[in-house]
């Protein structure tokens, strides 16, 4: 086993772990995942670069529906508009630069909790009080700083990267992979948020394999996926993907039976797409779920949560009921995953341990570490 080399940095050790073909590799160094320096250039070389997801655009339904989120440190609106159009912009007040709103909710306007500057909800300045005297304050020239914001499949896809390729262009060989599950018209039932104790790395990587799923899922999905039925192909520039030909152990990873789009072994495949940096997909004939992932320091993730239906399984007269079976069954999925990804962090953090070989149903591991490499500097 290749050990940590006190004389390369993380960077370099990243880049020479993916020196090799596949069929030789290893995990990726300990490094990576807990060298606060890296961490930073993550935030600077990945965050600040690609594009990232807010959730599902049917989270925002209504002019003035807004939820916040943080890119590399910057706090981000994301909003629907009086027009019905998504819009991002910064969440800082042109004043005296306090943060705006928090959370999610509906507003008419964007007002600053600290002087109650007012902003429409396409950014411009509305009004601002007691600023007549300042001869230099011009109210037509002050605004949000807008931030790029596309919907792609449903999803809402933020950027700061001015010339960062389109989702459409970036992601089009996903569309051509899974384009006729039609996931833009699944229905999410629930959006939470919750914060683990692991590198945000380790737990990408932990979706990306399903190597783990009959082990750590043995007592709710671990029962309906045959490894020797896994496919696991090589990855794409931006994102990597598997797929899982399910048995009958369970109805909502299949198609409902007034599905008449899907034919064959597409009735009953599970597809995983890990869009990059940290959009995770699992997608089914008759289901969802993702994770959206913000890094937290080394050892912390803050996690985006949310699933829903297939729009035959919202119509069906029992959809309360398969929302119900959804939600628990991911719940439990989730807290399986965090006692392993948990794990694997205090691992990671042991003098002993070291990266071993991966498996051929880890493909999505190397590939995705390909990528990190491939955006840090030379």
């Amino acid at each position: 086993m290749t050990r940590h080399d006190p004389n390369l940095n993380p960077i370099e050790e990243l880049r020479r772990n993916v020196g090799v073909p596949f069929e030789q590799a290893l995990a990726m160094p300990k490094s990576v995942y807990t060298d606060p320096g890296f961490a930073e250039a993550e935030m600077t070389h990945i965050f600040a670069r690609d594009w990232l997801c807010a959730g599902r655009a049917e989270a925002l339904p209504n002019p003035g529906d807004y939820l916040t989120m943080n890119i590399s440190g910057e706090p981000i609106i994301v909003l629907r508009d009086r027009e019905g159009t998504l819009r991002a912009m910064s969440n800082v007040c042109r004043h005296r630069m306090s943060t705006l709103l928090e959370g999610r909710g509906n507003t008419r306007s964007i007002v600053c909790p600290y002087h109650a500057w007012t902003y429409n909800l396409d950014g411009s300045l509305r009004g601002a009080p007691a600023m007549a005297l300042n001869e230099s304050f011009c109210k037509d020239q002050i605004a949000l700083p807008k931030v790029r914001c596309e919907e792609w499949l449903g999803w809402i896809m933020v950027t700061l990267n001015p010339d960062a390729p389109p989702p459409a262009e970036r992601l089009a060989e996903v569309e051509a992979l899974v384009g006729k599950y039609q996931m833009q018209n699944y229905h999410e039932a629930f959006r939470e948020e919750f914060r683990w104790a692991t590198n945000w790395k380790v737990l990408a990587e932990n979706f990306m394999e399903s190597y783990h799923l009959p082990v750590c899922h043995q007592d709710t999905i671990g029962h309906t996926v045959d490894l020797l039925k896994m496919t696991c192909p090589e990855g794409l520039p931006a994102f990597n993907y598997h797929y899982i030909i399910k048995n009958d152990a369970l109805d909502l990873t299949l198609a409902h039976p007034t599905n008449t789009t899907l034919q064959g072994d597409d009735r009953r495949t599970t597809w995983l797409l890990s869009i990059y940096p940290s959009l995770l997909i699992t997608l089914s004939p008759g289901y969802f779920w993702y994770l959206c992932l913000t890094p937290d320091g080394p050892g912390h993730v803050n996690v985006l949560f949310g699933g829903g239906l297939a729009p035959e399984f919202v119509a069906d007269p029992k959809a309360q009921e398969h929302f119900a079976r959804l939600k628990a069954l991911l719940d439990e999925v989730n807290l399986e995953d965090k006692g392993c990804v948990e794990r694997v962090y205090r691992g990671l953090c042991a003098d002993l341990s070291s990266p071993g070989p991966l498996s051929h149903l880890e493909r999505p591991n190397y590939d995705f570490a390909r990528y990190i490499a491939g955006m840090m500097p030379a």
